[in-house]
């Protein structure tokens, strides 16, 4: 049976995953004041929601597979 997502799709939710565990553990440090929590948090947070766990979905890693077959058969 063929799965829909490939180990590279895998890959890059489990990236998402980490960065918005750092996000959400950075805006919980320290007072208002403190930079982590006031523009580092929020640009990885809106990174991750954005940019990373889009791209999890949206990236085929199955073409290279089958670029690969066909190369193996000749055709």
């Amino acid at each position: 049976m063929e799965t829909l997502f490939s180990s590279r799709n895998f890959k890059l939710f489990g990236l998402g995953l980490a960065l918005l565990l750092v996000g959400y553990i950075l805006l919980g440090q320290g007072p208002v004041e403190n930079h982590l929590s006031w523009s580092a948090a929020p640009f990885i947070l809106v990174v991750t929601y954005c940019v990373i766990f889009p791209l999890a979905i949206l990236v085929n890693g199955k073409k290279e597979e089958k670029s690969e077959q066909v190369k193996k058969e000749g055709v």
